[in-house]
Order: structure tokens, then sequence, then C-alpha cells
């Protein structure tokens, strides 16, 4: 199984910016804030979008999660960018953690690495984005749970709500906007497209290359994950301007194919109305480790304390008040 996932990685990877496209749109959708959240124009989008998991049956579970956003608590959103086509499971390319604090007004997102290696439950140490593809193997739909699963064992933290992305929507999500703006640190050509240093604004197809450069970065995959995390920004704050308001039929229309998650309308409501403001105060994390090849398998190695950092950190942002 795991090598004939390690196989298909390489055909896959100019895939995963259409993934984080569907993230951004998500992120518009719920904390972009203004008056782009026009609840008489999503009630169906978010009928199709909702999808519970086996473990939303607990009455325990559900009440605590009620409960964390009714008295609008710290809450964890674990964002899963899956690459699926027809008769592959799949697995989660992209994953990124947000901690959304609404007393702070203030966001942690948190980049997880796809080779971070991690001890994944029943299947042993592995790289965390096979999670996904060893969950739903075993059991349709479980992929989801699995990989949330590996993210709550590994980081000690409990993730409150999940989205699932599968999606080739980014360049239409961000044209849709009318573009973003990004302040870009390094100068560099990609897929024909010239990026130069400072603020630069980006069409759908550009920020496409813009987040798909990684070889001319001296950070690789770490310099790639910090460009995402600046277009996700950028996009929830252009969904915040006028401007963005009257592009919101389009947008919802993406959502609604290509999004599933088990917030459901009132916790989707209270997301808008109480924690819109996190937006507004961003810390971003990255993960330190090493690259190491086990048994012939390039892995990204972290070590414990890294772990507890994260931990702590995140841990503290969700108590402050």
């Amino acid at each position: 199984m795991v090598s004939r996932i390690d196989n298909k990685n390489r055909k896959k990877k100019k895939r995963w910016p259409f993934i984080v496209g569907g993230i951004i749109l998500f992120l518009i959708l719920v904390i972009g804030g203004g008056a782009f959240f026009v609840w008489n124009q999503i009630g169906k989008v978010v009928e199709t979008m909702h999808s519970p998991l086996e473990r939303d049956n607990n009455p325990e579970r559900q009440e605590e999660i009620n409960r964390l956003y009714k008295d609008s608590d710290a809450v964890n959103i674990l964002l899963l960018g899956v690459d699926e086509r027809d008769g592959d499971v799949g697995r989660s390319d992209t994953m990124i953690l947000l901690s959304l604090n609404s007393r702070t007004d203030s966001m942690v997102m948190l980049s997880i690495p796809r080779d971070t290696y991690v001890n994944i439950p029943n299947r042993g140490m592995d790289k965390i984005n096979h999670a996904y593809a060893f969950g739903e193997a075993a059991q349709p739909g479980g992929g989801t749970e699995l990989a949330i699963e590996t993210v709550e064992n590994t980081f000690n933290l409990p993730i409150h709500s999940y989205v699932r992305v599968n999606m080739e929507g980014f360049q239409q999500g961000i044209d849709a906007l009318g573009g973003v703006t990004v302040q870009n640190s390094t100068a560099f050509s990609q897929d024909g497209h010239t990026f130069n240093e400072g603020n630069i604004n980006l069409n759908g197809e550009e920020a496409l290359s813009y987040i798909r450069m990684r070889k001319q970065d001296s950070r690789g995959d770490m310099g790639r994950n910090e460009r995402q995390r600046e277009v996700i920004v950028a996009a929830m704050n252009e969904a915040a301007s006028f401007s963005s308001i009257t592009k919101a039929g389009n947008i919802l229309d993406i959502l609604g194919n290509n999004v599933q998650t088990d917030l459901d309308m009132n916790r989707l409501q209270t997301l808008f109305t109480d924690y819109s403001g996190t937006r507004k105060n961003v810390e971003t994390m990255e993960i330190s480790g090493d690259g190491q090849t086990i048994n012939g398998v390039w892995y990204y190695v972290v070590p414990d304390e890294e772990i507890n950092r994260i931990q702590s950190t995140i841990t503290e942002h969700m108590e402050q008040k």
C-alpha cells in the first residue's frame, strides 16, 4: 500500500495548489467577514457541504463541541486538502491546523508537512499524509477520521471541526475574488511568470504558480508552505472588502461542489459572528525537523521537543483571554 502511494506522489505534485484553493474558498466563507456572508444564499450550499463523521455520533462529544461554539471558546479546525481521482483513495497532501480564539481575536495557522514521520494509529510509523489513504482504504469515509486522530495524537491537541477539500478551483476562486495582493520576499520565475520582490498583485493563474514554486526556494517545502499561508490570508482580507461581496454567488457555487465539513449551519454562523475578527491577527507556525531516509524512504523527522513546543504554543493560545 505504502509503495503504491509513494509511486504516485510524483504524478500528483502539480495538483496540490488546486487543493489549497478550496481551503482558501472555505476560509472566505466562514471568516472572510463583512456583508459577504449572505445567509439567504447559502442554505443549500451548507447542506451539500455538511458531512458528519462517525465520531460525531458520540453525544458527549457533540455536547462539548456545541458548548465551545455557544460560549465562543477557542476552537481548532483541521483543513485537509485531499488529492483524489477515480480508482484512487487519495491522500491529504495539504494539512493546515487553524486555532481560532475569539476572546483575543487571534488565529494560529500551523502548516503540517506532508512527509512528517508520525505514528499512525494501528499502522505504525509513516508519513502523516498516508493516514488519510490508510483510513479510506479500510473503510470509505474513514480517511478523514484517521487523519484527524493522527494529528490529535501527534500534537496532543483536540480537533473540534474539519474541512475536507478535493478540487481544482484554485484559479477560478482567486479570479472570482478579483485577485489577491501579497508581499513577496524572494524574486523568482515560475511557469512563465516573473515575481519580483515587494507587493505584487496576482490573478488566479499567477497565484497558482506563486504557491507552486519549490525548487528555487532555499527552504523547499517550508518556503512553499509560507506562500500558501500568505495567499490564504490575502484571500481572507480580499473577501472582507466590498469589491468581493459582488462575487458571492460564483464563490458559493465553487464551494458547494468541492468542500465537505462537519460544521453545520449553526456552527458556521457562530464562526462568522464571533470568530471573524481572528483573521486580523494571524500567527503562522512552522514545524522544524530534518529530512532522513529510513528503509529507502525519505521522511521529515520532527524531534519530540519540537512537538512539545507546538503543543504548548497552541494550548497557550487557546487559553488566552
